[in-house]
């Protein structure tokens, strides 16, 4: 499979989380000292500073609201062009309101998208090994 844009690279703080959406599945840190989420995946909790976190995983039927988005007629990264226009939004999750994540939202016009739509996580293969997360419209 060849594929024309950047991957993420996995690194010491995020490889569960990648290794987890490679399998299309959601996984989320979370400190064991405060109980907060802390997404995106780090070293220490953004909340209290602890090193102490552990993941949760939130299996592969995800959720959310778009909280905020943006769309994009201007490809800023190699390999975007033919996905214009795109939409960028950070989503809610609904089983974990206080955790959001960006992607992209698929198969949808940009006239339809609107704050509060409901999404549903799906997962695009990047290559034979490397998926990321992406929501549609529900």
């Amino acid at each position: 499979m060849n594929f024309a844009k950047p991957i993420p690279v996995k690194n010491q703080d995020n490889h569960p989380y990648w290794d987890a959406a490679d399998r299309h599945e959601l996984v989320v840190q979370k400190c064991q000292s405060c109980g907060e989420y802390a997404h995106p995946p780090g070293p220490s909790c953004a909340k209290c500073g602890s090193s102490e976190l552990s993941w949760e995983n939130f299996g592969n039927d995800i959720n959310g609201t778009v909280y905020s988005f943006i769309v994009s007629y201007r490809a800023f990264l190699p390999g975007f062009q033919d996905d214009l226009p795109l939409i960028i939004a950070i989503v809610e999750l609904e089983d974990a309101p206080q955790v959001k994540i960006i992607g992209n939202i698929l198969d949808c016009s940009p006239k339809c998208v609107e704050i509060g739509m409901k999404v549903k996580m799906t997962w695009k293969q990047l290559s034979d090994d490397r998926a990321i997360p992406q929501w549609i419209q529900v």
